[in-house]
């Protein structure tokens, strides 16, 4: 885990000095957890989910003069890849306006197996905003003041978001 004076010398270096390797290191510090985000919010489509990861990182690198400091690195580039999905999601909306995701009768859950199919079932209930929140409330640990500056939400809203989504996957939980 890299030290928020590392964390800060390696941004320099590539702001200054262009330095790739500098931003691989940031890279690996960070790939993981984006990785993962992406990866829930896309309901566990890996090559989708690998394909905003490298866009993300892509954007970051473009961008990284951009990085004021105000927040730290990691949550900027959780805003890139959060950015990322929704463009996805808009320009996918654009192409297959009529195109819905159809809910799975969840199964009892008698082992993990049984329970990861009723928390992607849980998932594909909730829509793109409040999969996103629980995303990064439940399975990324934010606080509600990160998740606020990752998806520009007041907390209100993010609030609100949570509430929603917990009631749909209970009603889903329920059959």
């Amino acid at each position: 885990m890299l030290g928020k004076i590392e964390e800060l010398r390696l941004i320099s270096q590539c702001v200054l000095f262009d330095d790739r390797n500098a931003f691989g290191v940031l890279v690996e510090e960070y790939q993981v957890g984006i990785r993962r985000f992406l990866l829930n919010l896309t309901m566990g489509d890996v090559l989708l989910s690998e394909d905003l990861a490298q866009e993300t990182f892509i954007k970051a690198y473009l961008n990284i003069r951009s990085f004021k400091g105000i927040s730290k690195f990691k949550t900027w580039l959780y805003r890139i890849a959060y950015n990322e999905f929704y463009d996805w999601t808009r320009k996918r909306k654009e192409e297959r306006l009529d195109e819905t995701i159809q809910i799975d009768e969840p199964i009892d859950s008698v082992n993990s197996a049984d329970a990861q199919i009723d928390v992607m079932n849980c998932m594909k209930s909730l829509n793109d905003t409040e999969r996103s929140v629980v995303t990064l409330f439940y399975l990324d640990d934010c606080q509600l003041k990160k998740i606020c500056e990752i998806t520009g939400m007041p907390e209100g809203t993010v609030k609100s978001h949570l509430s929603r989504a917990k009631a749909k996957m209970a009603k889903v939980l329920k059959y």
